[in-house]
Protein backbone atom coordinates (compact mmCIF):
# COMPACT_ATOMS: atom_id res chain seq x y z
CA UNK A 1 0.00 0.00 0.00
CA UNK A 2 3.33 2.38 0.31
CA UNK A 3 3.31 2.32 -3.83
CA UNK A 4 -0.21 3.22 -3.55
CA UNK A 5 0.60 6.59 -1.61
CA UNK A 6 3.81 7.19 -3.80
CA UNK A 7 1.81 6.50 -7.02
CA UNK A 8 -0.86 8.87 -5.68
CA UNK A 9 1.61 11.72 -4.81
CA UNK A 10 3.22 11.89 -8.46
CA UNK A 11 0.37 11.47 -10.29
CA UNK A 12 -1.56 14.27 -8.43
CA UNK A 13 1.12 16.65 -7.19
CA UNK A 14 -1.71 19.52 -7.18
CA UNK A 15 -3.77 17.82 -4.08
CA UNK A 16 -2.73 19.35 -0.80
CA UNK A 17 -5.13 17.98 1.10
CA UNK A 18 -6.90 14.50 1.88
CA UNK A 19 -10.46 13.79 2.88
CA UNK A 20 -10.13 10.57 5.47
CA UNK A 21 -13.74 9.37 5.34
CA UNK A 22 -14.62 7.04 8.11
CA UNK A 23 -18.92 6.10 7.01
CA UNK A 24 -20.71 5.23 10.71
CA UNK A 25 -23.51 2.88 10.99
CA UNK A 26 -25.66 5.75 9.59
CA UNK A 27 -23.32 5.21 5.91
CA UNK A 28 -22.80 9.32 7.07
CA UNK A 29 -19.00 9.84 6.18
CA UNK A 30 -16.98 11.26 9.36
CA UNK A 31 -13.19 11.98 9.38
CA UNK A 32 -10.82 14.93 8.73
CA UNK A 33 -8.77 16.90 6.32
CA UNK A 34 -5.27 15.64 6.15
CA UNK A 35 -2.34 17.26 4.53
CA UNK A 36 -0.82 15.34 1.68
CA UNK A 37 2.70 15.25 3.94
CA UNK A 38 0.75 12.89 7.04
CA UNK A 39 -0.27 10.30 4.25
CA UNK A 40 2.51 8.30 5.37
CA UNK A 41 1.87 8.27 8.84
CA UNK A 42 -1.63 6.98 8.18
CA UNK A 43 -0.80 3.75 6.54
CA UNK A 44 1.43 2.91 9.21
CA UNK A 45 -1.33 2.90 11.57
CA UNK A 46 -1.12 6.02 13.58
CA UNK A 47 -4.65 7.72 12.84
CA UNK A 48 -7.02 6.78 15.59
CA UNK A 49 -11.12 7.99 16.70
CA UNK A 50 -13.11 6.75 19.18
CA UNK A 51 -15.06 3.65 18.45
CA UNK A 52 -18.51 5.51 19.14
CA UNK A 53 -17.57 7.59 16.23
CA UNK A 54 -19.06 4.80 14.07
CA UNK A 55 -22.04 5.31 16.57
CA UNK A 56 -23.09 8.80 16.58
CA UNK A 57 -26.70 9.48 15.34
CA UNK A 58 -27.76 10.98 12.51
CA UNK A 59 -27.06 14.98 14.05
CA UNK A 60 -23.68 13.57 15.26
CA UNK A 61 -24.28 13.05 18.69
CA UNK A 62 -22.80 10.79 20.88
CA UNK A 63 -24.71 7.92 22.32
CA UNK A 64 -24.29 8.32 25.97
CA UNK A 65 -23.93 4.33 27.27
CA UNK A 66 -21.78 3.45 24.83
CA UNK A 67 -19.11 6.24 25.78
CA UNK A 68 -19.70 5.46 29.50
CA UNK A 69 -19.58 1.94 28.83
CA UNK A 70 -16.42 1.43 26.91
CA UNK A 71 -14.57 5.33 28.34
CA UNK A 72 -14.37 6.17 24.91
CA UNK A 73 -12.05 3.97 23.90
CA UNK A 74 -10.26 4.49 20.66
CA UNK A 75 -9.71 2.44 17.56
CA UNK A 76 -7.11 2.59 14.55
CA UNK A 77 -8.29 3.64 11.59
CA UNK A 78 -6.16 2.12 8.38
CA UNK A 79 -6.82 2.68 5.03
CA UNK A 80 -8.93 0.56 2.36
CA UNK A 81 -6.88 -0.49 -0.39
CA UNK A 82 -7.86 1.38 -3.62
CA UNK A 83 -9.45 4.09 -2.14
CA UNK A 84 -6.86 7.29 -2.59
CA UNK A 85 -8.32 8.73 -5.01
CA UNK A 86 -8.58 12.47 -6.42
CA UNK A 87 -11.83 14.37 -5.74
CA UNK A 88 -12.83 16.00 -9.75
CA UNK A 89 -14.93 18.28 -7.64
CA UNK A 90 -13.15 19.80 -5.68
CA UNK A 91 -11.84 23.31 -6.09
CA UNK A 92 -8.92 23.30 -8.75
CA UNK A 93 -8.59 19.53 -7.90
CA UNK A 94 -6.87 20.41 -4.63
CA UNK A 95 -8.39 17.19 -2.85
CA UNK A 96 -7.79 13.69 -2.81
CA UNK A 97 -9.87 11.35 -0.97
CA UNK A 98 -8.84 8.17 1.20
CA UNK A 99 -11.70 5.31 2.95
CA UNK A 100 -10.98 4.14 5.93
CA UNK A 101 -11.80 1.19 8.40
CA UNK A 102 -11.54 0.11 12.18
CA UNK A 103 -9.91 -2.01 13.87
CA UNK A 104 -8.78 -2.86 17.60
CA UNK A 105 -5.97 -1.95 19.27
CA UNK A 106 -5.29 -5.35 19.55
CA UNK A 107 -5.55 -6.05 16.19
CA UNK A 108 -8.31 -7.53 13.92
CA UNK A 109 -11.68 -5.71 12.78
CA UNK A 110 -13.35 -3.94 14.90
CA UNK A 111 -17.29 -5.09 14.49
CA UNK A 112 -18.93 -2.08 15.54
CA UNK A 113 -17.51 -1.16 12.19
CA UNK A 114 -20.15 -1.92 8.93
CA UNK A 115 -17.23 -2.45 6.92
CA UNK A 116 -15.77 -4.53 9.38
CA UNK A 117 -19.35 -6.90 9.86
CA UNK A 118 -19.43 -7.13 5.94
CA UNK A 119 -16.06 -8.77 5.34
CA UNK A 120 -16.84 -10.93 8.19
CA UNK A 121 -20.37 -12.37 6.20
CA UNK A 122 -18.81 -12.59 2.74
CA UNK A 123 -16.06 -14.80 4.74
CA UNK A 124 -19.10 -17.22 5.30
CA UNK A 125 -19.34 -17.26 1.03
CA UNK A 126 -16.03 -17.60 0.42
CA UNK A 127 -15.74 -20.90 3.10
CA UNK A 128 -18.11 -22.60 0.30
CA UNK A 129 -16.13 -21.58 -2.09
CA UNK A 130 -18.69 -19.04 -3.31
CA UNK A 131 -18.52 -15.56 -4.46
CA UNK A 132 -21.96 -13.08 -4.33
CA UNK A 133 -22.29 -10.80 -6.48
CA UNK A 134 -24.34 -7.96 -6.17
CA UNK A 135 -25.53 -4.66 -8.19
CA UNK A 136 -27.51 -1.61 -6.41
CA UNK A 137 -30.21 0.92 -8.09
CA UNK A 138 -29.44 4.04 -6.01
CA UNK A 139 -32.52 6.87 -6.14
CA UNK A 140 -31.94 9.81 -5.24
CA UNK A 141 -33.83 13.38 -5.45
CA UNK A 142 -32.81 16.93 -6.73
CA UNK A 143 -34.20 19.75 -4.35
CA UNK A 144 -34.05 23.29 -3.96
CA UNK A 145 -33.68 24.12 -0.21
CA UNK A 146 -33.86 27.07 1.94
CA UNK A 147 -33.34 25.33 4.94
CA UNK A 148 -36.85 25.27 5.51
CA UNK A 149 -38.91 24.15 2.95
CA UNK A 150 -37.56 21.40 0.33
CA UNK A 151 -38.95 22.07 -3.70
CA UNK A 152 -38.76 20.18 -6.59
CA UNK A 153 -36.25 21.33 -8.70
CA UNK A 154 -35.91 20.38 -12.31
CA UNK A 155 -39.57 19.90 -13.33
CA UNK A 156 -42.07 22.91 -14.79
CA UNK A 157 -44.51 24.07 -12.53
CA UNK A 158 -48.19 23.84 -12.62
CA UNK A 159 -50.23 25.81 -10.53
CA UNK A 160 -46.95 25.56 -8.45
CA UNK A 161 -47.05 22.08 -8.12
CA UNK A 162 -45.14 19.59 -10.28
CA UNK A 163 -47.37 17.48 -12.18
CA UNK A 164 -46.37 13.51 -12.42
CA UNK A 165 -42.97 12.35 -12.33
CA UNK A 166 -41.65 12.22 -16.12
CA UNK A 167 -41.33 8.72 -15.88
CA UNK A 168 -37.86 7.75 -18.57
CA UNK A 169 -37.80 11.31 -19.51
CA UNK A 170 -35.41 12.29 -21.55
CA UNK A 171 -36.06 16.20 -21.92
CA UNK A 172 -35.38 16.21 -18.11
CA UNK A 173 -32.08 14.42 -18.24
CA UNK A 174 -31.05 16.93 -21.10
CA UNK A 175 -32.14 19.81 -18.87
CA UNK A 176 -29.65 18.53 -16.12
CA UNK A 177 -27.00 17.10 -18.82
CA UNK A 178 -24.14 19.12 -17.57
CA UNK A 179 -24.38 17.89 -13.46
CA UNK A 180 -25.18 14.11 -14.93
CA UNK A 181 -21.76 14.07 -17.22
CA UNK A 182 -20.12 15.69 -14.81
CA UNK A 183 -21.37 13.03 -12.01
CA UNK A 184 -20.38 10.12 -15.14
CA UNK A 185 -16.77 11.79 -15.50
CA UNK A 186 -16.48 11.65 -11.84
CA UNK A 187 -17.54 8.16 -11.84
CA UNK A 188 -15.20 7.22 -14.25
CA UNK A 189 -11.91 9.13 -12.34
CA UNK A 190 -12.86 6.84 -9.42
CA UNK A 191 -13.22 3.52 -10.77
CA UNK A 192 -17.37 3.94 -9.73
CA UNK A 193 -19.41 1.28 -11.37
CA UNK A 194 -21.79 3.67 -13.11
CA UNK A 195 -24.04 1.73 -15.68
CA UNK A 196 -26.59 4.81 -16.79
CA UNK A 197 -28.94 7.39 -15.50
CA UNK A 198 -32.84 7.49 -15.62
CA UNK A 199 -35.04 9.71 -15.06
CA UNK A 200 -37.94 7.92 -12.20
CA UNK A 201 -41.32 8.25 -10.71
CA UNK A 202 -41.23 11.18 -8.64
CA UNK A 203 -40.70 14.70 -9.49
CA UNK A 204 -36.79 15.73 -9.69
CA UNK A 205 -36.16 11.84 -8.84
CA UNK A 206 -33.33 10.10 -10.40
CA UNK A 207 -32.08 6.38 -10.68
CA UNK A 208 -28.53 5.85 -10.92
CA UNK A 209 -27.66 1.96 -12.01
CA UNK A 210 -24.01 0.52 -11.13
CA UNK A 211 -22.94 -2.83 -12.50
CA UNK A 212 -22.52 -5.89 -10.59
CA UNK A 213 -19.21 -6.78 -8.23
CA UNK A 214 -18.26 -10.19 -7.22
CA UNK A 215 -16.94 -8.26 -4.00
CA UNK A 216 -19.80 -7.13 -1.46
CA UNK A 217 -17.32 -4.89 0.53
CA UNK A 218 -16.19 -3.11 -2.58
CA UNK A 219 -19.77 -2.40 -4.18
CA UNK A 220 -20.65 -0.73 -0.87
CA UNK A 221 -17.80 1.46 -0.43
CA UNK A 222 -18.30 2.06 -4.50
CA UNK A 223 -21.97 3.36 -2.95
CA UNK A 224 -21.07 5.70 -0.31
CA UNK A 225 -18.57 6.70 -2.84
CA UNK A 226 -20.90 7.89 -5.35
CA UNK A 227 -23.55 8.95 -2.78
CA UNK A 228 -20.34 11.44 -1.64
CA UNK A 229 -19.99 12.49 -5.58
CA UNK A 230 -23.59 13.11 -6.35
CA UNK A 231 -24.00 15.00 -3.32
CA UNK A 232 -21.10 17.46 -4.21
CA UNK A 233 -21.67 17.60 -7.96
CA UNK A 234 -25.29 18.64 -7.11
CA UNK A 235 -24.39 21.51 -4.71
CA UNK A 236 -22.22 23.22 -7.30
CA UNK A 237 -25.19 23.21 -9.43
CA UNK A 238 -26.86 24.90 -6.96
CA UNK A 239 -29.02 21.85 -6.03
CA UNK A 240 -29.31 19.49 -2.83
CA UNK A 241 -29.13 15.46 -4.47
CA UNK A 242 -31.15 14.35 -1.55
CA UNK A 243 -31.15 10.22 -0.51
CA UNK A 244 -33.67 10.99 1.97
CA UNK A 245 -36.12 8.55 1.68
CA UNK A 246 -39.04 10.44 1.44
CA UNK A 247 -38.89 14.18 0.52
CA UNK A 248 -42.06 14.75 -0.23
CA UNK A 249 -45.48 13.31 1.28
CA UNK A 250 -47.12 12.30 -2.06
CA UNK A 251 -44.63 11.08 -4.24
CA UNK A 252 -42.51 7.74 -4.24
CA UNK A 253 -39.97 7.95 -1.51
CA UNK A 254 -36.21 6.84 -2.53
CA UNK A 255 -35.02 3.16 -2.25
CA UNK A 256 -32.01 1.31 -2.48
CA UNK A 257 -32.72 -2.11 -4.94
CA UNK A 258 -30.19 -5.01 -4.42
CA UNK A 259 -29.64 -7.24 -7.09
CA UNK A 260 -27.77 -10.36 -5.99
CA UNK A 261 -26.81 -13.89 -7.33
CA UNK A 262 -23.84 -16.02 -6.10
CA UNK A 263 -21.14 -17.68 -8.07
CA UNK A 264 -19.19 -20.78 -7.26
CA UNK A 265 -16.08 -22.06 -7.64
CA UNK A 266 -16.30 -22.72 -11.25
CA UNK A 267 -18.21 -20.12 -12.00
CA UNK A 268 -21.37 -20.69 -12.45
CA UNK A 269 -24.36 -19.02 -10.89
CA UNK A 270 -25.89 -21.26 -8.04
CA UNK A 271 -29.34 -20.10 -8.90
CA UNK A 272 -28.62 -21.14 -12.84
CA UNK A 273 -31.19 -24.53 -13.94
CA UNK A 274 -31.47 -23.07 -17.55
CA UNK A 275 -34.91 -22.07 -16.87
CA UNK A 276 -36.85 -19.18 -15.82
CA UNK A 277 -37.45 -20.39 -12.41
CA UNK A 278 -34.11 -20.74 -11.10
CA UNK A 279 -32.38 -23.44 -8.85
CA UNK A 280 -33.77 -24.79 -5.21
CA UNK A 281 -31.24 -22.52 -3.92
CA UNK A 282 -32.17 -19.42 -5.10
CA UNK A 283 -36.19 -20.10 -3.36
CA UNK A 284 -34.02 -21.19 -0.29
CA UNK A 285 -32.15 -18.01 -0.41
CA UNK A 286 -35.44 -15.98 -0.93
CA UNK A 287 -37.00 -18.15 2.05
CA UNK A 288 -34.32 -16.75 3.97
CA UNK A 289 -34.74 -13.39 2.79
CA UNK A 290 -37.99 -13.53 3.49
CA UNK A 291 -37.68 -15.41 6.70
CA UNK A 292 -35.11 -12.93 8.56
CA UNK A 293 -37.09 -9.48 6.79
CA UNK A 294 -38.85 -8.41 9.72
CA UNK A 295 -35.93 -8.54 12.06
CA UNK A 296 -33.74 -7.04 9.04
CA UNK A 297 -35.69 -4.14 8.78
CA UNK A 298 -34.50 -1.24 11.48
CA UNK A 299 -31.12 -1.67 9.09
CA UNK A 300 -33.35 -1.69 5.51
CA UNK A 301 -34.81 1.35 6.82
CA UNK A 302 -33.04 3.29 9.50
CA UNK A 303 -34.47 7.26 9.97
CA UNK A 304 -37.30 8.35 10.79
CA UNK A 305 -38.43 9.23 7.85
CA UNK A 306 -38.18 6.13 6.19
CA UNK A 307 -40.97 4.50 7.30
CA UNK A 308 -43.05 6.83 5.16
CA UNK A 309 -41.47 5.11 2.08
CA UNK A 310 -43.93 1.63 3.09
CA UNK A 311 -47.56 2.71 1.65
CA UNK A 312 -49.59 0.68 -0.53
CA UNK A 313 -48.60 1.63 -3.98
CA UNK A 314 -45.36 3.66 -3.42
CA UNK A 315 -42.97 1.14 -4.69
CA UNK A 316 -41.83 -0.12 -1.49
CA UNK A 317 -43.38 -3.35 -0.10
CA UNK A 318 -45.71 -3.77 3.40
CA UNK A 319 -45.19 -7.72 3.66
CA UNK A 320 -42.87 -10.62 3.03
CA UNK A 321 -43.44 -11.62 -0.15
CA UNK A 322 -42.19 -12.48 -3.35
CA UNK A 323 -42.45 -13.24 -7.27
CA UNK A 324 -41.40 -13.42 -10.71
CA UNK A 325 -40.73 -10.40 -12.57
CA UNK A 326 -43.73 -8.53 -10.30
CA UNK A 327 -42.54 -5.04 -8.87
CA UNK A 328 -45.22 -4.95 -6.20
CA UNK A 329 -43.39 -7.47 -3.79
CA UNK A 330 -40.62 -7.04 -1.49
CA UNK A 331 -38.41 -10.02 -3.73
CA UNK A 332 -38.20 -9.90 -7.67
CA UNK A 333 -36.83 -12.46 -9.36
CA UNK A 334 -35.68 -10.52 -12.86
CA UNK A 335 -36.14 -12.31 -16.39
CA UNK A 336 -34.13 -12.29 -18.72
CA UNK A 337 -31.12 -14.63 -19.28
CA UNK A 338 -30.82 -17.68 -16.88
CA UNK A 339 -26.88 -17.41 -16.37
CA UNK A 340 -28.28 -14.07 -15.07
CA UNK A 341 -30.70 -15.00 -12.65
CA UNK A 342 -30.53 -13.04 -9.17
CA UNK A 343 -33.10 -11.88 -6.78
CA UNK A 344 -33.77 -8.79 -6.62
CA UNK A 345 -34.22 -7.15 -2.57
CA UNK A 346 -36.70 -4.10 -3.03
CA UNK A 347 -36.77 -3.05 1.01
CA UNK A 348 -34.15 -0.64 1.55
CA UNK A 349 -34.23 3.06 1.67
CA UNK A 350 -31.81 4.92 0.07
CA UNK A 351 -30.22 6.29 3.56
CA UNK A 352 -29.71 2.97 4.09
CA UNK A 353 -25.63 2.16 4.86
CA UNK A 354 -25.06 -0.58 1.99
CA UNK A 355 -22.62 -2.44 4.20
CA UNK A 356 -25.23 -3.08 6.46
CA UNK A 357 -28.06 -3.55 4.03
CA UNK A 358 -25.52 -6.42 1.94
CA UNK A 359 -24.31 -7.67 5.32
CA UNK A 360 -28.06 -8.71 6.45
CA UNK A 361 -29.42 -9.89 3.31
CA UNK A 362 -26.64 -12.17 2.14
CA UNK A 363 -26.21 -14.02 5.90
CA UNK A 364 -30.55 -14.29 5.66
CA UNK A 365 -29.70 -15.59 1.82
CA UNK A 366 -27.10 -18.29 3.09
CA UNK A 367 -29.14 -19.13 5.79
CA UNK A 368 -31.96 -19.89 3.93
CA UNK A 369 -29.44 -21.64 1.94
CA UNK A 370 -27.43 -23.81 4.68
CA UNK A 371 -31.55 -24.74 6.51
CA UNK A 372 -33.35 -25.80 2.61
CA UNK A 373 -35.83 -22.82 3.53
CA UNK A 374 -38.97 -23.14 1.54
CA UNK A 375 -40.53 -19.80 0.78
CA UNK A 376 -44.51 -19.65 0.16
CA UNK A 377 -45.91 -19.64 -3.39
CA UNK A 378 -44.68 -17.11 -5.74
CA UNK A 379 -47.01 -13.73 -5.93
CA UNK A 380 -48.66 -13.31 -9.43
CA UNK A 381 -50.76 -9.51 -9.92
CA UNK A 382 -50.81 -6.69 -6.89
CA UNK A 383 -48.43 -7.68 -3.68
CA UNK A 384 -50.10 -5.08 -1.74
CA UNK A 385 -53.75 -7.06 -1.76
CA UNK A 386 -52.40 -10.33 -0.73
CA UNK A 387 -53.24 -11.61 3.09
CA UNK A 388 -51.05 -14.02 3.93
CA UNK A 389 -47.54 -12.87 3.95
CA UNK A 390 -45.68 -12.21 6.99
CA UNK A 391 -46.69 -7.80 7.10
CA UNK A 392 -43.34 -5.84 8.03
CA UNK A 393 -42.87 -3.61 11.31
CA UNK A 394 -43.50 -0.42 9.51
CA UNK A 395 -42.99 1.72 12.49
CA UNK A 396 -39.62 2.64 13.74
CA UNK A 397 -40.39 1.54 17.18
CA UNK A 398 -41.70 -1.95 15.99
CA UNK A 399 -38.63 -2.71 14.03
CA UNK A 400 -36.41 -1.75 16.41
CA UNK A 401 -37.97 -3.83 18.78
CA UNK A 402 -37.66 -6.75 16.52
CA UNK A 403 -34.16 -6.01 15.72
CA UNK A 404 -32.73 -5.79 19.85
CA UNK A 405 -34.65 -8.98 20.39
CA UNK A 406 -33.02 -10.96 17.00
CA UNK A 407 -30.84 -14.19 17.39
CA UNK A 408 -30.15 -13.74 13.66
CA UNK A 409 -29.29 -10.38 13.87
CA UNK A 410 -26.79 -11.03 16.96
CA UNK A 411 -25.78 -14.05 14.33
CA UNK A 412 -25.61 -12.01 11.12
CA UNK A 413 -23.82 -8.47 12.53
CA UNK A 414 -22.36 -9.70 15.52
CA UNK A 415 -24.11 -8.50 19.50
CA UNK A 416 -21.57 -5.51 19.34
CA UNK A 417 -22.98 -3.78 15.89
CA UNK A 418 -26.62 -4.79 17.24
CA UNK A 419 -26.29 -3.01 20.27
CA UNK A 420 -24.51 0.07 19.36
CA UNK A 421 -26.51 0.20 16.33
CA UNK A 422 -29.84 -0.30 18.44
CA UNK A 423 -29.11 2.19 21.10
CA UNK A 424 -27.77 4.77 18.04
CA UNK A 425 -31.15 4.64 16.38
CA UNK A 426 -33.22 4.21 19.57
CA UNK A 427 -32.09 7.81 20.64
CA UNK A 428 -32.99 8.87 17.08
CA UNK A 429 -36.59 7.88 17.62
CA UNK A 430 -36.79 9.59 21.51
CA UNK A 431 -35.67 12.92 20.11
CA UNK A 432 -38.70 13.12 17.29
CA UNK A 433 -41.10 11.47 19.79
CA UNK A 434 -40.05 14.54 21.46
CA UNK A 435 -40.73 17.10 18.84
CA UNK A 436 -44.46 18.76 18.61
CA UNK A 437 -45.10 19.38 14.85
CA UNK A 438 -46.75 21.55 12.97
CA UNK A 439 -49.41 19.70 12.38
CA UNK A 440 -50.22 18.96 15.24
CA UNK A 441 -50.36 22.38 16.01
CA UNK A 442 -53.01 23.06 13.45
CA UNK A 443 -55.25 20.24 14.55
CA UNK A 444 -55.48 20.75 18.20
CA UNK A 445 -54.68 24.27 19.98
CA UNK A 446 -58.10 25.50 18.76
CA UNK A 447 -59.83 22.73 18.64
CA UNK A 448 -59.58 20.97 21.71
Amino acid sequence: MALEVDWFLRAYPQVSMIEALLPDSNGVLRGKWLPRNKLAKVYKGELKFPKTALSLDIWGRDVEELVFATGDEDGVCLPVEGSLLPTPWSPRGRHGQLMLTMFRPGGGGYLGDPRQVLKRVVSRYHARGWRPVVAAELEFSLIKWDGKHPQHSGEKPYRGEPIGGNLYGLDVLQQNHAMLEQIHRACQLQSLPFDGVVKESAPSQYEINMQHVDNPVLAARQILMMKHAIKEIAQQHGLVASFMPKPFADEAGNGLHVHCSVIDRDGKNVFDDGTEFGTPKLRHAIGGCLQHMADSFAIFAPSFNAYRRFQKGSHAPTTANWGYENRTVALRVPAGSSKARRLEHRVAGADANPYLVFAVILAAALDGIERNLTPKAPISGDGYSQLDAQELPIYMQDALRLFGESSFISTALGPEMQRNFGLTKAQELAEFQRHITSLEYHAYVEKL
